[in-house]
């Protein structure tokens, strides 16, 4: 009888143990830094398919899309943010909020899935934004370029997705080179990082955006190859994104794998181990 019990305690203490785990893990996730896989090719170089971030989360405070979304649907599991904090939802603020930074790399989540996108900021509230000629303009002014040669990477699988690059100089056969023109371009705040070009596409040639009071605009490093803020919501982009939809900062690269498993060790990137975030 007395092994019984303690068999019993011992179960009980097991799933006391893990139970606390996952509030601790919860926690954790919700107000310090998030866990971010890179699942697209839409910020190369500055990301690649397969690397893994945490997003500091303290930096612009806390809203309802600061709590954690779960979503499994393999296995039927689909745990919205909006499911959980919902109640905070609304009013376009956050607690404790910080302002983010024209340039910085941002994880929010898309103001009609709800699913988390990653892309970096270049419209703060009351800015104008437009393309002409692939060249970006802010505020009627010209943003800096200077061109800095050419990005390569192999024409192959990339990521659990399977997805394959597009080329400047395609087609590419398989295991070929995929070329893409680079630039780095310099933000009126002096923020500097590397843009590429795939072709001439409608999304080099906009109308002028005006960044509404408490929203900002948010594009991809792979411009012609990014669903942003220069495609509306209704069609599948992203528009203008709310303050209260920002989920973090990405500061740093923490893992990287080129292959479609984080298991392939010899896919991994150790060159961007611990690598910042620019």
């Amino acid at each position: 009888m007395a092994d019984k019990e303690k068999s019993g305690n011992a179960f009980v203490e097991t799933i006391k143990t893990i139970v606390y785990a996952l509030l601790i893990a919860g926690i954790f996730r919700t107000l310090f830094f998030q866990p971010f896989w890179i699942p697209s090719g839409s910020m190369k170089e500055t990301l690649l398919i397969g690397d893994f971030l945490f997003v500091n989360k303290m930096a612009y405070g806390y809203s309802y899309a600061s709590c954690p979304s779960l979503m499994l649907p393999r296995f039927g599991i689909e745990v919205d943010s909006r499911d959980i904090c919902g109640s905070f939802d609304g009013d376009n603020t956050r607690l404790w909020g910080g302002e983010p930074e024209r340039g910085d790399v941002v994880v929010f989540r898309h103001p009609v899935s709800g699913r988390d996108y990653i892309k970096r900021l270049i419209g703060l509230p009351g800015d104008t934004v437009q393309m002409k000629a692939g060249v970006l303009h802010l505020n009627g002014e010209a943003v800096a370029r200077e061109d800095t040669g050419v990005f390569t990477e192999e024409m192959a699988a990339q990521g659990p997705q399977r997805l394959r690059p597009r080329c400047e100089n395609g087609p590419v056969g398989e295991g070929g080179t995929c070329e893409k023109s680079r630039q780095i371009e310099t933000l009126p705040n002096g923020v500097s990082y590397s843009v590429l070009n795939i072709a001439d596409q409608q999304s080099d040639r906009t109308g002028v955006y005006t960044v509404p009071e408490g929203h900002y605009f948010f594009m991809g490093d792979n411009r012609d190859n990014s669903a942003d803020s220069r495609l509306a919501q209704q069609v599948g982009g992203v528009g203008f994104v709310p303050y209260e939809n920002l989920i973090g900062r990405a500061d740093r690269i923490m893992f990287s794998s080129a292959g479609t498993s984080m298991l392939y060790f010899w896919t991994w990137r150790s060159d961007r181990f611990f690598k910042g975030v620019e």
